[in-house]
C-alpha cells in the first residue's frame, strides 16, 4: 500500500475545500504514517495541528479521505518522533479487540442431544462448518429455555475456533439500544453511525437472539433490514432465534419475515423425557456425584421439570443446595420433595402419583389396583390398564420402564402399544376421552 500517493490524493482533494492559508497553515506539512483496518495515523508538525485537526476538521478529513480509499477510518495525530497511541498499535491486532460476545462455556460437545433437538443440532453444525454456504439466515424458534442460545454459541464457537472469521452474537435488545444511542450521543452523529455499522456490517457472522423484541422498535427494523440485507448480500452468515416462527411475528414488516423465510427454519421441541433425564445425567456427572444421586430423585425431577431446561437443571441445583444446608444430608427422594414443593408448583408430581392414578382408573372401572397390575387380559381389566399407562405417560410424563415396572412389572413395549392404542381410540370415542379428562382432573 503507498501510504505517499494516498495521501498525495488525498491533499489534493482537501486542497480544493478549504481556503489557501488554511491548508497551508493546517495540511500542507502533514504525512500519513500508518494505516489499520479501521484507524489512520497522520504525522503532524506541532501539538497544536493535533487538536486543531481534531476539533475543526475531524468531518471534512473523514469524508475526502472516504472519497480516496472508499472506507471510513478513524484519524489520530502524532508529532515527529512521538510514539503511536496505544489504541492504533492495539487496532492492529483485531483479534485482541474485537468483542464477540460469545460465551465460551457452550459448546457442540455439552450441547445435550434427543428426540426433540438431534435436528437442529444437526444443522447448527453444518452450519458451523461452512457459514454463508448453506441454510443463510438460519431462524432457531422454540419457548425460552430449550437451548436456542446455548446452540447459537456453540455455532459461533466453532466458527471462531476453525477460522478467522468474525463472529458477532449480541441480543435484539443490544441491537435496537446500540441503534438508539445514534441519537443519544454528545459527539458527531457521523462518527456514531460510522461506529454502528463497522460493528454490524464488518463482520462474518452476525447471531441475533431474541429477535421478537425487535417488534416493538419500528425504526430499529429498518436498520436491520438494510444490516440484513447488506451481509446477506456478500453471503455472510445470518443465524436469528426467535420464541415463535418468522410467520408468527406478525408486528415485524412483512420484507422482513420474508426474508427470513429465505433460508432454513427450524424449531427446538420441549424435551422428552429421555433427554431430560441425559442432561441431569451430564449435570451430575459434572459435578463428580453420581453415585450420590439415586435413579428415582433424577426421574422426579425429570417428571416435574417437563418444558423448560434452565428450570431443569436449576431443580438439581436447589436439591444439591438443600443437601449441604441440611449438614449434608443424603440425597433422597423425600429431601428432593421438600426441597422443590415451593420451586415446582402446585401441579407437582408425589412420588406415589402413578399408585394414584391406578386406583382412580380401578375406582372408576370398579376393579381393584390388584386386577390391573395383573397380568389378566380381560377386556374389562385390560382396557382400564391401558388408560391408565396411557395417563401416566402423556399428562405424568413418567417413563415407559418406570410405567411398566409399576403397573405390574409390563415390558415397555407393552406400555407402548397401549398408550398407542388409546391415543387412536380417543380420536374417535369422546366419551372415552371425557373419562380420561375426568381421571386426569382428580389427580392434580
Amino acid at each position: 500500500m503507498d501510504l505517499d500517493n494516498i495521501w498525495s490524493v488525498f491533499l489534493e482533494k482537501i486542497s480544493l475545500k478549504v481556503k489557501p492559508v488554511l491548508f497551508a497553515t493546517w495540511f500542507k506539512d502533514t504525512k500519513l504514517i500508518k494505516l489499520t483496518d479501521d484507524y489512520a495515523l497522520v504525522e503532524v508538525p506541532l501539538d497544536v495541528h493535533k487538536k486543531h485537526l481534531k476539533e475543526n476538521y475531524s468531518e471534512i478529513i473523514k469524508e475526502t479521505f472516504m472519497e480516496v480509499t472508499g472506507s471510513i477510518f478513524n484519524f489520530e495525530y502524532v508529532t515527529e518522533g512521538e510514539q503511536q497511541p496505544e489504541e492504533i498499535v492495539i487496532k492492529e491486532n483485531n483479534e485482541a479487540i474485537f468483542e464477540s460476545g460469545l460465551d465460551s462455556k457452550y459448546n457442540f460437545e455439552n450441547f445435550i442431544a434427543g428426540e426433540s433437538n438431534k435436528f437442529a443440532k444437526a444443522i447448527g453444525v453444518a452450519v458451523a462448518e461452512k457459514p454463508g454456504s448453506m441454510y443463510n439466515p438460519l431462524f432457531i424458534y422454540g419457548s425460552s429455555g430449550l437451548g436456542k442460545t446455548h446452540l447459537m454459541h456453540a455455532i459461533g464457537n466453532y466458527i471462531m475456533a476453525n477460522s478467522n472469521k468474525k463472529v458477532l452474537y449480541v441480543t435484539s435488545e443490544k441491537f435496537v439500544d446500540d441503534f438508539l444511542s445514534l441519537y443519544r450521543k454528545n459527539d458527531n452523529n457521523f462518527k456514531a453511525v460510522d461506529n454502528f455499522k463497522r460493528k454490524y456490517r464488518n463482520i462474518d457472522v452476525l447471531m441475533i437472539d431474541d429477535i421478537q423484541y425487535l417488534e416493538i422498535a419500528s425504526k430499529t427494523q429498518q436498520e436491520f433490514f438494510n444490516t440484513f440485507n447488506e451481509l446477506h448480500t456478500k453471503n455472510k452468515q445470518i443465524i436469528i432465534s426467535s420464541d415463535r416462527s418468522p410467520d408468527d411475528l406478525k408486528k415485524l414488516e412483512e420484507r422482513l419475515r420474508t426474508r427470513f423465510n429465505w433460508g432454513l427454519t427450524i424449531d427446538i421441541l420441549p424435551p422428552d423425557f429421555n433427554l431430560r433425564m441425559a442432561i441431569l445425567d451430564k449435570k451430575i456427572e459434572a459435578q463428580g456425584i453420581s453415585s450420590y444421586v439415586p435413579e428415582e430423585v433424577k426421574e422426579y425431577i425429570a417428571s416435574n421439570c417437563t418444558t423448560d431446561i434452565r428450570k431443569l437443571e436449576g431443580a438439581l441445583t436447589r436439591v444439591f443446595a438443600y443437601a449441604t444446608i441440611m449438614n449434608g444430608s443424603e440425597i433422597t427422594i423425600d429431601l428432593t420433595i421438600e426441597a422443590l414443593k415451593d420451586y415446582i408448583g402446585k401441579n407437582i408430581i408425589s412420588k406415589n402419583k402413578i399408585d394414584k392414578v391406578i386406583q382412580l382408573v380401578a375406582n372408576n372401572y370398579n376393579i381393584t389396583p390388584e386386577d390391573i397390575k395383573s397380568k389378566k387380559r380381560l377386556s374389562k381389566i385390560a382396557v382400564p390398564r391401558q388408560i391408565g399407562m396411557y395417563i401416566c405417560r402423556i399428562y405424568l410424563k413418567e417413563s415407559l420402564p418406570k410405567i411398566g415396572s409399576e403397573f405390574g412389572g409390563k415390558d415397555h413395549t407393552t406400555v407402548m402399544h397401549s398408550v398407542d392404542k388409546i391415543k387412536r381410540e380417543i380420536i374417535n370415542d369422546k366419551t372415552l376421552e371425557e373419562e380420561i379428562n375426568k381421571i386426569v382432573a382428580e389427580i392434580k
